[in-house]
């Protein structure tokens, strides 16, 4: 009455895109980490210690960004594996 016998339909997936844009966007980050950098570059009268701090700052978002990426990488790869090794229902 309720219960009615469970349908086995095939599922199927659209194409997918050969462009990577995750790593697009990460391009855009470092380019953009830059260009704010450039803006924010301590003028002359300023502490020696704002340059420092500004490069480093730089360098620490552009190092995150690329270990962001290198993780999408592997769990492209990890994902690509399983489906690999996974048995057809």
């Amino acid at each position: 009455m309720f219960l009615r016998p469970m349908r086995h339909e095939n599922v199927t997936t659209a194409e997918r895109s050969k462009i990577d844009f995750k790593g697009i966007g990460y391009i855009v980050s470092i380019a953009s980490v830059f260009l704010l950098g450039a803006i924010a570059w301590p003028t002359a009268g300023e502490p020696e210690w704002h340059k420092v701090a500004l490069i480093l700052g730089m360098a620490a978002s552009i190092v995150g960004m690329g270990l962001r990426y290198l993780a999408h990488l592997q769990q492209q790869r990890e994902l690509k594996q399983a489906k690999r090794t996974s048995s057809p229902a």
